[in-house]
């Protein structure tokens, strides 16, 4: 049930996305303590406003009540995904390239499982990624089938 409410908001908000120019992140439909929360995250090349959040927010909720696709109370929330956003297709690490990432693997590479550094190339499904450990510089080539989850990373 939940992946089905989680696919069928992503159809439904799509349509009023591209009408405003904007990109779905993520959607995800999640309880945390009592109460549920139906988490939906987009974004556009300089960043989105609460202006615009509030909009789809509003569209998407008329289209949600219509379906009626939601039994119960559930909190509807439309956001940013903010500077550290998921990285969820090859889409995202191809134009990331240039960009400081965190990769977490399902299986280790060189006997690590999780890397983050500089995405020096995406390409023939493979992700290089330059790293640091101490002083040294080195490089990792990582199979995207290999990669579980991953997101932009903040560095100081």
């Amino acid at each position: 049930m939940l992946s089905e409410i989680v696919k069928t908001t992503k159809e439904l908000v799509e349509p009023v996305l591209q009408e405003k120019g904007l990109e779905l992140v993520d959607v995800e439909y999640v309880k945390e303590g009592k109460n549920w929360f139906l988490r939906v995250y987009i974004d556009k090349e300089n960043g989105v406003d609460i202006d615009e959040c509030g909009v789809v927010s509003e569209q998407l909720g008329e289209k949600l009540d219509e379906k009626d696709l939601i039994k119960g109370m559930y909190f509807l929330e439309v956001s940013s995904p903010g500077v550290e956003r998921p990285l969820k297709s090859k889409e995202d690490f191809e134009k990331n390239v240039g960009s400081n990432v965190y990769v977490k693997l399902y299986e280790p590479i060189n006997g690590e499982k999780e890397y983050e550094g500089l995405l020096d190339t995406f390409s023939d499904e493979t992700a290089v990624i330059n790293y640091r450990i101490k002083t040294r510089e080195k490089q990792v080539e990582i199979p995207y089938k290999k990669i579980a989850k991953a997101r932009l990373s903040v560095s100081l």
